[in-house]
C-alpha cells in the first residue's frame, strides 16, 4: 500500500471524527429544505438532466461555480447559504478551485459538503502542473472539502507552457492517474480558455470531462476558430462538456441581452451543463429557474443574439 494510500486512510477517519457527530439530525434539515424548496416553485419543475459524457453520472443542466461570493475570504455565511440554496433547488454538480480566493470556496463548499456530500458530483482543480506540487495542492482540496475522494480533478486554466510541462516527467497528469488509481479522484478533467490549446489536449489525452468558456459574444473565448475542432473531439470521445463565462465575467450584462437569454445560448451549445458563480442568491433564483423551463434556441434564435453583442 502506497504512502498516499495511508494518507488517504487517514485523512478519511480524521473526516468521519470530525463530522459524524450530528450528521442524521442535520440531514433530516436538509432533506426538509429541498422539500420546501420544490414546494416552493410553483409548477413543481424538476431540473432537466443530461449524461455527463463518459463519467455514468446524469448532471443537471445548471449547476453551481465556485468563484462570485464563495471565492470571497470573509463571505462564510451568504456563501454557505448559497450552496444550500442551490443543493435545495436541484443543482447537482459543483465546481470549485484551490485557487479561488487561496482556498476560501473549497472551504465553503466544504462546510456543506460535511452533511451533504452524497448530493453532488465534486469538481476542484489544480493549477500546478507539477506532481509534487498536484499532491500538496490535492490533500489541501481534500481537507477543505471534507471528503476523501473527488468525483472530477482538473488542470486548472491550461495555456501552452502548462500543456508542455504536462509531456514531460513527473507532471501532474502522471500525479492525476495515480490518484485515480488509488480512487482518490474518479475523473480527470482539463479547463482552459483556448480553443486551440484544450482541443490539443484531448487530442492528445482521453480525458473525462472538459471546462470551456461559452457565451455569446464569444468573449474571454480564445482561438475560436478552432470551436468546431474542439467539438468534433469531445463528440467523438463522448467527453463532458461544461461551459463557463455565460455573462462574459458579469461584461455582458446590459449588452442588449437578458441573463435569461445568455444563459440559454449556452445551454443550447453541445454542452452538458453550464456553471455560473453567484453573487446574490436572487441571481441564483433566477437561473434556476431559467434552466428549469429550458428549451434549446433554433440557429436562427442563435444568430439573433450573437448579433446583439458583437
Amino acid at each position: 500500500m502506497s504512502k498516499r494510500l495511508d494518507r488517504r486512510t487517514f485523512l478519511k477517519n480524521s473526516l468521519i471524527a470530525a463530522t459524524g457527530i450530528g450528521l442524521a439530525s442535520t440531514a433530516n434539515k436538509d432533506l426538509f429544505a429541498k422539500s420546501a424548496a420544490w414546494l416552493s416553485d410553483p409548477e413543481n419543475n424538476p431540473m432537466p438532466k443530461q449524461p455527463l459524457g463518459n463519467t455514468g453520472y446524469d448532471v443537471g443542466i445548471y449547476s453551481l461555480g465556485g468563484q462570485g461570493a464563495l471565492e470571497v475570504p470573509g463571505t462564510f455565511d451568504k456563501s454557505v447559504a448559497i450552496i444550500n440554496r442551490a443543493l435545495d433547488l436541484g443543482v447537482n454538480y459543483i465546481d470549485t478551485a484551490a485557487y479561488y480566493g487561496s482556498g476560501s470556496s473549497e472551504m465553503y463548499i466544504g462546510e456543506v459538503m460535511k452533511t451533504r456530500r452524497d448530493e453532488v458530483f465534486l469538481a476542484t482543480k489544480s493549477h500546478d502542473y507539477t506532481y509534487d506540487g498536484t499532491m500538496r495542492l490535492i490533500e489541501e482540496s481534500l481537507r477543505r472539502l471534507n471528503t476523501d475522494h473527488l468525483d472530477l480533478y482538473q488542470h486548472h486554466y491550461m495555456f501552452q507552457e502548462r500543456y508542455d510541462r504536462l509531456l514531460k516527467k513527473d507532471s501532474a497528469r502522471h500525479a492525476f492517474e495515480e490518484l485515480k488509481e488509488e480512487g482518490v479522484i474518479r475523473n480527470i478533467g482539463v479547463t482552459g480558455h483556448s480553443a486551440r490549446i484544450l482541443s490539443d489536449a484531448i487530442e492528445n489525452y482521453d480525458y473525462d470531462c472538459v471546462l470551456i468558456p461559452l457565451n455569446a459574444a464569444g468573449s474571454i473565448l480564445q482561438d475560436d476558430g478552432n470551436l468546431d475542432r474542439f467539438f468534433g473531439l469531445t463528440s467523438e470521445k463522448n467527453m463532458g462538456v461544461i461551459a463557463m463565462k455565460v455573462f462574459g465575467g458579469g461584461g455582458l450584462i446590459g449588452r442588449g441581452l437578458t441573463p435569461k437569454q445568455l444563459l440559454y445560448y449556452t445551454m443550447s451549445q453541445p454542452v452538458s451543463t453550464t456553471i455560473v458563480g453567484i453573487s446574490q442568491m436572487e441571481h441564483l433564483e433566477e437561473n434556476v429557474r431559467n434552466a428549469k423551463q429550458f428549451k434549446p434556441l433554433t440557429d436562427e434564435d442563435i444568430m439573433e443574439l450573437k448579433a446583439v453583442v458583437q
